[in-house]
């Protein structure tokens, strides 16, 4: 494959091409080529391997149950302390509202993750799972970050085992990828020093994959990490992968400094998340899907990342909900579902609805 005049990518492309993993060396030379338009050929060549035109999407409703939280990382806009006077905690009432008025707007999954909340009991949880999947049992409750499951099992003084077979049995169907942050130290402990530390985030990912359930892995990048930090990051998803297969998907997320200790920084421009795209791709040889979340990427950055290797662009999230609006790149949490077919159709892709673990639920003709 001739995709560059730079002979360190147009090496690279012949090993991919061969089947052979990218290595930490030539990651680092994914990322700092000044040819993007080769990069981005060259994912998209791996992409069209791996999926043809089809580009996924589903119908999703992101719900935060809780803003308090005892961490308080860099970060984060979203967290309250206990008094604040705007801190909430959602009551299962209040849950099962906003599942009735999802379901009836055609979402088949529900994305619930919130802050570390001491105040609340074990009980709350298995409740709210429970009594979710009782009034709407074909919706999938995608819940719980690595990071939350290792501040419930502490807390609560339970195994791993026993927490995420207890929470499975409520009615939890998959975990989401948050948390993940950025594996390498000291980066991880100066934005977010009390979480638990990378290696435990794995280990809890694998844990999650050995009782049967799926989950997702992401990385946040644009802060204050290097180019080292990000290709060390996936390799080490890549290496779990590798154990216990049990990553759908890929989502780098772009960091938003709005509203954060880290204010001061600009944040990633289009060009560093559009190589940030296709080097994952590149790298995680591994994972079927890679995302481009629109609602940090921005839609017209997302719907270009479709040539850089992503094949996903996430739901319509119908109504994002107050961590996922402290997040978006441009104020929007909310696509119909046509609005994200033609999005996708525009870039030239098939659009494909799936639910949460991959599943078409409707091919949409061209």
């Amino acid at each position: 494959m001739q995709f560059s005049f730079d002979p360190n990518l147009r090496d690279i492309a012949d090993k991919v091409e061969d089947g052979e993993r990218v290595t930490f060396d030539e990651g680092m030379s994914l990322y700092q080529t000044n040819d993007l338009n080769a990069l981005g050929k060259l994912a998209d060549h791996v992409r069209r391997k791996k999926h043809g035109l089809t580009t996924y999407y589903n119908v999703n409703r992101h719900f935060n149950h809780t803003n308090i939280c005892v961490a308080d990382c860099k970060f984060c806009g979203f967290y309250r302390r206990a008094r604040a006077e705007d801190a909430y905690t959602h009551s299962v009432d209040e849950a099962l509202d906003i599942a009735r008025a999802a379901v009836a707007e055609g979402a088949t999954e529900l994305h619930i993750v919130g802050g570390l909340n001491t105040k609340l009991p074990f009980l709350y949880y298995t409740d709210l799972f429970s009594s979710l999947k009782r009034e709407f049992p074909k919706l999938h409750l995608k819940a719980l970050t690595m990071v939350e499951l290792d501040f419930m099992a502490r807390f609560y003084k339970m195994s791993d085992k026993e927490l995420i077979d207890k929470l499975h049995a409520a009615g939890m169907d998959s975990c989401p990828g948050g948390g993940a942050e950025i594996f390498a130290e000291p980066t991880r402990s100066r934005i977010c020093d009390h979480k638990c530390d990378g290696p435990r985030w794995l280990e809890l990912a694998g844990k999650v994959h050995k009782a049967g359930l799926k989950t997702n892995a992401t990385m946040l990048y644009g802060h204050i990490e290097s180019t080292e930090d990000r290709i060390d990051h996936l390799v080490r998803l890549r290496e779990q992968q590798d154990k216990t297969g049990g990553f759908q998907c890929f989502i780098p997320l772009a960091f938003y400094p709005s509203g954060t200790a880290l204010d001061s920084l600009p944040g990633p421009d289009a060009i560093d998340n559009l190589k940030t795209i296709a080097v994952s791709r590149l790298m995680l040889d591994n994972f079927d899907h890679i995302k481009a979340y629109w609602v940090m990427l921005g839609k017209a950055t997302a719907q270009t990342a479709l040539h850089f290797g992503a094949n996903d662009l996430d739901g319509t999230i119908t109504d994002g909900g107050e961590l996922t609006h402290a997040y978006a790149a441009e104020g929007e949490v909310k696509m119909t579902k046509q609005e994200i077919i033609e999005m996708i159709h525009r870039a030239g892709f098939e659009p494909v609805e799936r639910d949460t673990v991959y599943n078409r639920v409707e091919k949409v003709a061209a």
